[in-house]
């Protein structure tokens, strides 16, 4: 079984930017695709943004787009997650997630995606 690993996350004002990172402890095969989530206190997980991993096909929720990229190195076996102009509604437990998918359209729904690394928090302070 895979395991992802994360990084990246901390504390910056609106405005600011800050990269995340999601490490895979091996090579995943098949046609999958990785994706991140978020959750605020007191909310549902939220989709943010998600890849396939072969078309390398994105799609993004509309609240980040234009701000967040998502990115992947294939040779480091890691996503990335690209933020820009934060805003407060931005803070958030981020987490990477990775599915396997018949189709090269990646999902964003939550249960499209069965491996779930632990996210770091990502706090951003008006």
């Amino acid at each position: 079984q895979v395991q992802l690993v994360e990084s990246g996350g901390g504390s910056v004002q609106a405005g600011g930017s800050l990269r995340l990172s999601c490490a895979a402890s091996r090579r995943t095969r098949g046609n999958y695709n990785m994706a991140w989530f978020r959750q605020a206190p007191g909310k549902e997980r939220e989709f943010v943004a998600t890849i396939n991993w072969s078309s390398g096909n994105t799609f993004y929720a509309d609240s980040v787009k234009g701000r967040f990229t998502i990115s992947k190195d294939s040779a480091k076996n890691t996503l990335y997650l690209q933020m820009n102009s934060l805003k407060p509604e931005d803070t958030a437990v981020y987490s990477c997630a990775l599915g396997w998918s018949l189709s090269t359209v990646p999902p964003n729904t939550a249960p499209s995606y069965g491996i779930w690394g632990q996210g770091p928090q990502v706090t951003v302070s008006s």
